[in-house]
């Protein structure tokens, strides 16, 4: 029996990248899914691409009432919600001065406080069906603080924080709480901001859409927090343990950041029929 048959599944950010991924991966384990995204059409179109039940809302995550209207079209649709995948995210990259208030306040409100809020809004929806997850899609930025990217890396913090503090105030309860922290992930998109990625970000392995996609599956399964890839969370423990040797490891792999750039921008050029420069 595939392994989330009939549960019915909410994934925020669903139209694209980890979210779309992720929405594919529930819908081939036979789940009920409700899809929330902020641009309609799009939406429509992906949910009626999977071929099985899926409800497409669309949904502004930073709007309460977005937030509750999400959840009562599924249990108008399907009579509840057994997972809720937090997947929506904004990353605006760059310096904290570069960056206006209103935008600072946005990425709190999608990475941070939406999910929060959809968490708490889900909880008696999960005890009314004898259990169920939450799975936050956070990052390795929540893992280790990243220079160039200051709020959007609180927001992950804050959000791994909350979950794991969260898994415990729920054990014994049947609600699992799972956490994914991905590093870099080649969702489409990458490659028109890679001036704006970090060179210590790009000198780890990116993991593709659909690896993240199976660990949103795993966490939901089993709860519990998941790193990857591997090597690259063992990496962040160590940093966040060890301050000292972070700052002085970080120059070889922002060197080696920004070779990985030089490379993948003249493969693009190439394939665009380019010269490299």
């Amino acid at each position: 029996m595939a392994r989330f048959q009939d549960r019915i599944v909410v994934i925020t950010g669903a139209s694209a990248g980890i979210g779309a991924a992720a929405a594919r991966r529930f819908s081939a384990e036979g789940a009920k899914l409700v899809l929330a995204a902020r641009d309609e059409a799009r939406l429509q179109a992906f949910a009626a691409s999977l071929g099985g039940e899926a409800l497409a809302v669309p949904c502004d995550v930073a709007r309460d009432a977005d937030c509750d209207r999400l959840l009562a079209e599924a249990e108008r649709a399907f009579g509840g919600v057994d997972v809720l995948v937090n997947n929506a995210g904004l990353h605006l990259r760059g310096p904290v001065e570069r960056r206006d208030a209103t935008e600072l306040a946005a990425m709190v409100d999608v990475n941070l406080r939406a999910p929060v809020y959809l968490t708490r809004r889900v909880l008696p929806m999960l005890r009314a069906r004898g259990g169920g997850a939450v799975v936050q899609v956070a990052s390795l930025a929540g893992c280790v603080p990243l220079p160039d990217a200051a709020t959007y890396s609180a927001t992950k913090f804050g959000l791994r924080a909350f979950s794991l503090a969260l898994a415990e105030e729920l054990e014994g309860s049947g609600i699992r709480i799972g956490v994914v922290s991905p590093g870099p992930v080649d969702t489409g998109f990458i490659m028109d901001e890679l001036h704006e990625v970090s060179d210590a970000t790009m000198s780890q392995p990116i993991s593709t859409a659909e690896e993240v996609a199976e660990a949103v599956l795993d966490a939901a399964e089993r709860g519990g927090e998941l790193k990857l890839p591997r090597a690259s969370g063992a990496l962040t423990t160590v940093a966040y343990a060890l301050p000292g040797l972070a700052r002085l490891i970080r120059p070889a792999l922002e060197r080696k950041g920004r070779r990985v750039k030089a490379r993948l921008t003249a493969e693009r050029q190439r394939a665009l029929g380019q010269r490299p420069e």
